[in-house]
């Protein structure tokens, strides 16, 4: 099989390599990672003709810019941002064809927060615990999945087999103003009747801490008691905690897995695709799920 390289020539603000991750192993510390939008990675990957687990570049508010040496097809799906092949528009949500020695750019998000770049191509890259996903506390592990140097070099092998590309008609909401369903957490209880209706009341605003590892809102909410700190428990994506001043913070794909707030909601699995589309300055409401209505 012959080799494919992409180069980046700029690698934008934050631009990894994802998959959907490796779900099983919170118990031993290991978050699941994965792309943060799984819907928009899916459709990447299904509009290729690929296996919705397939690896893909995720892309966060500001892209790279990408040399690809040789011939590819890709697909570019989630966040809507302004892409030029040798400087002429692409759209989303269908193969495109790269040919060899083309430049890929992208500007800055318009909409959304996170695109998706798959590529019809056998990645060359290490996996760990099943995953090509790299950890986002720190550690050592697949980090050179990550691309954060310009003139990085991404390897592929070409397929032997032909592809067949597929229509995609859903897509992912990308209005700033999102609203989304919850059940309370082991927590809620917690909360004021202030608080309770604070959080279900209005509109809150992610902060400029914002990262996979999650959000943090701008809203501070009241407790029946000033007792905001505990013993840590698990956590997984879409636990939303309350930290120690108040502010919840919605906890995603790379969080660890035990925290010492009080968990007062999580987000249903429905709906914490859409989150990962959120920037700083917009906006989340939080509607009770209607499994969990009395």
């Amino acid at each position: 099989m012959a080799d494919i390289t992409l180069e980046f020539i700029k690698t934008g603000l934050y631009t990894s390599i994802q998959d959907l991750g490796r779900a099983g192993h919170e118990a031993s510390g290991v978050p699941k990672s994965g792309a943060l939008d799984s819907r928009s990675a899916r459709l990447a990957n299904k509009v290729l003709g690929l296996e919705k687990d397939y690896p893909v570049l995720e892309i966060t508010l500001a892209g790279p810019e990408i040399l690809f040496h040789q011939a590819v097809d890709i697909a570019l799906t989630g966040a809507k941002f302004p892409v030029t092949l040798n400087g002429k528009d692409v759209k989303r949500y269908q193969k495109i064809k790269v040919p060899a020695n083309s430049i890929l750019k992208f500007g800055y998000a318009k909409r959304g927060c996170r695109a998706y770049m798959a590529v019809a191509a056998e990645w060359k890259i290490e996996k760990w615990l099943g995953s090509v996903s790299p950890l986002g506390f720190g550690s050592h592990k697949l980090k050179e999945n990550i691309i954060n140097q310009n003139g990085q070099l991404v390897h592929f092998s070409t397929y032997n087999e032909s592809l067949e590309a597929q229509e995609v008609k859903k897509r992912i909401n990308l209005n700033p103003i999102k609203r989304v369903r919850v059940a309370p957490g082991s927590e809620f209880d917690m909360l004021s009747k202030e608080g309770v209706a604070s959080f279900f009341g209005k509109a809150h605003s992610i902060t400029q801490e914002a990262s996979r590892m999650g959000y943090k809102l701008a809203t501070e909410l009241k407790l029946e008691s000033n007792q905001n700190e505990m013993i840590s428990s698990g956590i997984l994506p879409g636990t939303i905690q309350l930290s120690s001043a108040g502010n919840p913070i919605i906890l995603l794909a790379d969080a660890q897995t035990v925290g010492g707030y009080p968990r007062i909601a999580r987000i249903i699995d429905q709906d914490l695709d859409s989150i990962a589309q959120l920037k700083p300055g917009d906006k989340v409401w939080f509607s009770l799920a209607d499994t969990v209505r009395k």
